[in-house]
């Protein structure tokens, strides 16, 4: 098991979360020009859809990377592993430095196709998954992305167990089971459990969950001997988060800088219809409603927010943002 990238990097490493419909290549590349973290990951994306030629070409534009965003990994999901074969070895192709796969959504849609959360209730399936990708990635990394268990802790060292048997690269870890989702805090406590359940071997560990910024990502990391530290949602409406910044330390011009830079490259990238709110494509586009998640991050503080942030989720491209953001300045 080559670790790749992963084996040059400084420890404790920050990772970048894939958040479905957040961290697009626009974000991604936002964030690496204000604050980089030490690595990124793409949105997760359905390897049977990569394998099916419509699929591929809608899809395709969630694979899309600046060289900006090295080192950069494609993360991927299936129950299938002919699929994810067959996706890893494009995903090489692409220049990709390194694949997941994704053993953690608990997305029913995800789960019922046997993809995500739902390989956790099937071992053996995992590894079969976990080997093809390896197969197909081409000497590339293989990392998986998982959960503490499906409906109980009490599942933790039998399924870690079985996930380590296929030596990947990196296991990154959230802290809960799926069955938890995020409605209790995450348990950490965990995060020592699994460097003593590595024992000798050589991959990598990270922890996932309720990690609120830098310096809680370096105790973490410090406090359990795990070699680095995903952070997602502290992301929202902060991409100073990697330089050690809250959104509180950045000035509100400059967050509102950075908003609307992020909403023009967004619209520029990915909006084919531009002719009303929230026009998307099906084709390879996205919807430019997907931007309204960010304002109430970008804006929070401001004195009239709440009527600040329900014109920005009214407006449906660059040009009406720009102008909400002229009347509240």
């Amino acid at each position: 098991m080559d670790p790749g990238f992963w084996g040059k990097l400084k420890k404790p490493f920050m990772i970048m979360a894939p958040l479905a419909d957040v961290t697009d290549s626009v974000f991604r590349r936002l964030i690496a020009e204000q604050a980089r973290p030490d690595v990124m990951y793409t949105e997760f994306v359905s390897a049977d859809g990569l394998c099916h030629p419509k699929g591929r070409e809608k899809l395709l534009i969630d694979l899309k990377y600046t060289e900006l965003e090295r080192p950069i990994v494609a993360q991927l999901f299936t129950g299938k592993p002919e699929k994810i074969r067959e996706a890893a070895q494009l995903c090489a192709e692409l220049g990709f430095d390194g694949i997941d796969i994704n053993m953690g959504c608990p997305d029913r849609k995800v789960e019922k196709q046997g993809a995500g959360a739902a390989l956790i209730k099937d071992p053996t399936r995992a590894q079969a998954v976990i080997r093809a990708a390896q197969e197909g990635a081409g000497g590339l990394p293989v990392s998986v992305k998982t959960r503490l268990g499906y409906s109980s802790t009490d599942e933790f060292e039998k399924w870690i167990s079985a996930v380590f048997e296929t030596e990947p690269a990196v296991v990154i870890l959230h802290m809960r089971t799926r069955e938890e989702m995020s409605k209790v805090p995450a348990h950490w406590e965990f995060a020592r459990k699994l460097v003593e359940l590595r024992g000798d071997r050589k991959t990598l560990l990270a922890g996932n969950g309720d990690v609120v910024d830098l310096t809680d990502a370096r105790i973490k990391a410090a406090e359990s001997g795990l070699d680095g530290i995903m952070l997602g949602r502290a992301i929202f409406g902060n991409p100073w988060l990697f330089a050690g910044k809250h959104r509180e330390d950045i000035p509100y011009p400059e967050r509102m800088r950075v908003m609307l830079e992020h909403t023009k490259r967004f619209e520029d990238a990915y909006v084919r219809n531009k002719t009303s709110a929230g026009g998307g494509s099906s084709s390879g586009g996205k919807n430019f409603a997907i931007m309204r998640k960010f304002y109430g991050e970008y804006i929070a503080g401001h004195p009239h927010a709440k009527q600040f942030r329900e014109d920005l989720i009214g407006c449906g491209g660059y040009e009406e943002v720009e102008e909400v953001v002229r009347k509240h300045s």
